[in-house]
């Protein structure tokens, strides 16, 4: 009996000696882990994170993936017409030429002291400007913009974008707004090769606007800014993907793109500047890709 008892006491102290060097060792890694994911500012390591995965990459086009998305495009086909809404005073325009853009390229500016300056500057980039927002509908709709400061790149057809997004005051305008279904008609424009939307929060409007186009394979890459606009517009990356069930999505980053291949709430429902790639299902779009 004094034996057994005596193997007990020595069999419950191992025991406790395990479980303590096991509680140390997990107090070790947990505090290793804190220490290498939740810097001093939590936020500094989530913002980092999310720079990663193409998300808040909004300093240059070349840091948003922007600058090798085009000029990977332009190199297989330089001679497809382009459609730039939302042009503002030119930018996207003057890089995709700079890229080598041969075709027509079409920019479409609704509000008037930016259409002005693009007006300007089409000429010498052989561009076709037009005074026009594009979306849902067609005949004339309001334009916010920061009251001192008009013909800005955050212009927007909600008012709660220039007074809750950036929280400045705003001062509207009137504009002319059309479908792009209906101005293909109107222009003749049977085929698209890009079509770029950079419309602050109104893309898939200006998307749901080209319905016929879409249905028709008619536009072949389409390119989008995705952000906290959408939280404005009642938007989700989801309203995307039903729309365009015919085109593989993707998120760019500055040396490839990561594949949306299926839906995931989790991963793809950030509000925050990204630029977003379609290509339609038949194409190839493996350029898009690190290495591709």
């Amino acid at each position: 009996m004094f034996r057994r008892m005596k193997r007990l006491r020595e069999e419950n102290a191992r025991l406790r000696e395990a479980a303590t060097q096991t509680a140390v060792a997990h107090s070790a890694e947990i505090a290793a882990l804190q220490a290498r994911v939740v810097p001093d500012d939590p936020g500094e390591g989530f913002f980092a994170a999310l720079k990663r995965v193409g998300v808040l990459n909004w300093e240059s086009a070349a840091a948003s993936g922007e600058e090798r998305f085009l000029r990977g495009y332009l190199q297989r086909w330089p001679e497809a017409l382009i459609l730039d809404v939302g042009a503002n005073t030119g930018q996207f325009a003057a890089t995709a030429r700079a890229e080598g853009a041969a075709a027509a390229i079409h920019s479409f500016e609704p509000h008037p002291v930016a259409f002005a300056q693009l007006a300007d500057r089409a000429a010498g980039l052989d561009v076709t400007a037009e005074q026009l927002a594009l979306g849902d509908q067609d005949g004339a709709i309001e334009m916010f913009d920061y009251a001192d400061e008009t013909g800005s790149q955050h212009a927007s057809l909600y008012r709660e974008v220039i007074e809750g997004v950036h929280r400045r005051p705003a001062a509207a305008v009137t504009v002319r707004i059309a479908k792009l279904d209906t101005i293909a008609r109107e222009r003749g424009i049977g085929h698209v090769g890009l079509l770029k939307i950079d419309t602050e929060g109104h893309e898939l409007a200006v998307l749901r606007g080209a319905a016929g186009l879409i249905a028709a394979r008619a536009i072949d890459v389409i390119q989008f800014e995705f952000n906290e606009m959408n939280v404005v517009s009642r938007v989700f990356m989801k309203d995307f993907f039903d729309l365009l069930p015919d085109y593989r999505i993707f998120r760019l980053l500055p040396d490839g793109a990561i594949p949306f291949d299926a839906y995931d709430a989790r991963f793809m429902e950030i509000f925050a500047f990204q630029n977003i790639a379609c290509v339609r299902r038949d194409l190839e779009s493996g350029w898009l890709l690190a290495g591709g």
